[in-house]
């Protein structure tokens, strides 16, 4: 027993399995991308809610993960509320999501690189591709040799991370004047000087404050990807009341970083000259607050960063997968462990997957912009099933308070995807296609067919997945 407990995972690693899962390319590139939606005041808005609905989400799972320590894995709250079907379409959401998530971080660590190498740029060159995906499989070959070490080395990354971010925000506060803040707090000058023309005649405004607040949805909620990591690897964890404990103190954590790592630059220069940098911005913003260092700083800090994130969404998809074959949602040879306990086949299988999508990047005008919103969209089907389980559990129960968090977290969720991205998500049920033909094997090889309800899910998920390639093939979506 006491040789089992020093073997799993203790809270500090699995805070670090939450925030270095989460803090990988979004919280770099998220200056830039929220300067070109939305202005300082319209952001702290939209920090507000979006931080508020995840909070709901990490209190939902840490008291399924008290209340049902039984269940392990995100994808099992489904199951166990709304049967095998649901918790296969929660645990496939999820698996696309890890590794989708991964194409973003390639995408953004050669364009990184670009800084040092300008023919990496824009990131998604065949010298990119080609150098990512040996990256990709010397990390997937880390894992196979063992998840639990993988998993600490991780939390040493979060470390490293952590600190180079707080010296960029450190630097942000001492350099901070409030009065390049507030000059265009709400974005009307910005506006206005749009309608007149002096922008450029084909420059168009930011918007109203609730277009500027809904645009910047999809650009926030990428930053939580990751936010379940502890309840994911809780199978793992040394105790497993820490694995709540580490969702919710993950999530403060990132709060604090997030908003004044995206907002505090505003106060250093207007908003829309960072809206006009090359990705990330806050390798530029820094460059120019510290000349000579500051630049290759952030660019060492980046590539940490999303080392460690690509490393956390290498083991999660894996563990997945191999509890859902557990679960018999998957063939067995999806969860079949090597003598490391870890789960080769599927490992392999998410990096010969990552590296065909990898191929499509070339195609794409912007291909970071394409991986997070497909990965993000991904990952809220399994976020909304798991939050709402959470109300269904607490109905049952007559708790009335937990009720009410589990409906707000699945309100947030869902609200958030249809505003700023039903495209992406019609996209996605494209592939759940080839999952439908691993789950039907899975269920025959238990000698059970599919219900008719399955069947007509499976229809209608399949029919909204050929839309999106009419859309597409129309142009009425694009990547």
């Amino acid at each position: 027993m006491e040789e089992q407990k020093k073997q799993g995972i203790g809270l500090f690693g699995l805070i670090g399995m939450v925030v270095s899962s989460c803090i990988g390319s979004g919280v770099f590139a998220i200056t830039g991308q929220l300067a070109q939606v939305a202005a300082p005041g319209s952001a702290l808005i939209a920090w507000g809610i979006v931080g508020f609905g995840f909070m709901m989400l990490a209190l939902s799972l840490a008291n399924l993960g008290a209340k049902r320590p039984d269940l392990h894995g995100i994808f099992q709250y489904a199951e166990e509320g709304f049967g095998p079907f649901a918790g296969f379409l929660s645990g496939w959401g999820y698996w696309l999501s890890a590794w989708l998530g991964n194409v973003a971080f390639a995408t953004m660590m050669m364009s990184t690189v670009g800084y040092f190498f300008p023919s990496f740029l824009p990131g998604n060159t065949i010298p990119c591709i080609a150098v990512a995906s040996v990256i990709m499989w010397l990390l997937t070959l880390l894992v196979i040799r063992g998840v639990e070490s993988a998993s600490f080395l991780n939390a040493i990354v979060m470390v490293c991370k952590v600190a180079s971010i707080a010296v960029f925000i450190a630097f942000t506060l001492f350099l901070f004047n409030a009065n390049v803040f507030t000059a265009d707090f709400w974005g009307m000058l910005q506006n206005n000087m749009a309608a007149m023309g002096e922008l450029g005649g084909e420059a168009v405004g930011i918007g109203s404050i609730g277009e500027q607040v809904t645009n910047c949805l999809i650009i926030l909620m990428w930053t939580f990807v990751g936010i379940e990591g502890a309840t994911v690897m809780s199978s793992r964890a040394r105790r497993k009341s820490d694995v709540g404990k580490a969702t919710v103190i993950g999530l403060i954590c990132l709060l604090a970083i997030y908003v004044c790592a995206s907002v505090l630059p505003y106060g250093y220069m207007p908003y829309t000259e960072i809206a006009a940098m090359n990705y990330p911005a806050m390798l530029y913003v820094f460059e120019s607050m510290a000349p000579g260092w500051g630049g290759a700083f952030v660019s060492i800090a980046i590539i940490i960063s999303v080392m460690g994130s690509w490393l956390s969404f290498t083991i999660l998809p894996a563990e997945t997968t191999s509890d859902m074959a557990e679960r018999k949602l998957l063939p067995a040879a999806w969860g079949k462990l090597n003598a490391k306990r870890a789960p080769q086949f599927s490992l392999l299988l998410v990096g010969a997957c990552t590296q065909v999508f990898m191929l499509t990047l070339l195609f794409s005008a912007d291909a970071y912009n394409f991986a997070f919103s497909l990965c993000t969209v991904a990952i809220v089907i399994t976020w909304t099933m798991a939050a709402a389980y959470q109300v269904k559990y607490s109905a049952e129960n007559r708790q009335t308070g937990q009720m009410i968090i589990g409906i707000v977290a699945v309100a947030f969720q869902v609200i958030g995807v249809l505003f700023n991205g039903w495209s992406f998500l019609l996209l996605t049920c494209v592939g759940y296609v080839p999952g439908f033909l691993v789950y039907a094997k899975a269920r025959k090889d238990q000698g059970r067919g599919l219900t008719n309800p399955e069947k007509i899910g499976m229809g209608t998920i399949t029919a909204l997945g050929v839309l999106s390639l009419v859309l597409l093939a129309l142009g009425v979506i694009s990547f």
